[in-house]
């Protein structure tokens, strides 16, 4: 059985996915609660591995390396890999770091093995998108517009369709939507 890559992100009503400054998530405050909660814990029990881009996982492994209960405990405990050209080492529990995205996760999904998950990573993700390396996305739509901060999807040189496997409201008002790209 070969392994999909998931996005996981959570998106403001205008596209961000994190606000001006860097780390600025504070506006997933607005939805979280036990739905999500009990995602995130199905996610991280499926996951084959979680790919970073550089900032996301520095600010990922500065969070969780000194953060404690069950989330931090899976998020400690699952394979990590970073994609990067100028980070020369990473320490957090049980990580490679990895240079060419593109090649190395066509090569990831070939192999056998859970589930391959993009967390944040924005630069990372237009890039895996480029190449439609993606089988699904996954995203949590907070109804909040931010009006500025980091766009979760970059300019692509035409439009890429998806359709809608599932949807549901959370009880916080979240929406999560479970998206696939339409094969061309």
């Amino acid at each position: 059985m070969t392994r999909r890559l998931i996005m996981w992100n959570l998106v403001t009503l205008d596209g961000y996915f994190e606000g001006p400054k860097k780390w600025d998530l504070a506006f997933h405050e607005q939805v979280y609660g036990p739905e999500l909660e009990e995602l995130g814990m199905q996610q991280l029990d499926s996951a084959g591995a979680i790919l970073f881009g550089r900032v996301t996982y520095e600010g990922m492994a500065s969070y969780w390396q000194s953060a404690t209960g069950d989330t931090a405990d899976r998020m400690n405990r699952v394979a990590k890999i970073v994609f990067s050209r100028t980070l020369k080492n990473a320490t957090w529990n049980n990580t490679r770091l990895l240079g060419s995205a593109e090649q190395e996760v066509a090569r990831l999904k070939s192999e056998n093995g859970g589930d391959l998950y993009v967390f944040g990573s924005a630069d990372l993700s237009a890039s895996l998108m480029a190449r439609d390396l993606f089988d699904e996305y996954r995203l949590c739509i907070v109804p909040t517009v931010l009006g500025a901060g980091t766009p979760l999807f970059k300019p692509m040189p035409k439009p890429k369709p998806f359709k809608t496997r599932e949807a549901r409201t959370l009880k916080t008002g979240g929406i999560l939507l479970f998206c696939e790209p339409v094969a061309r």
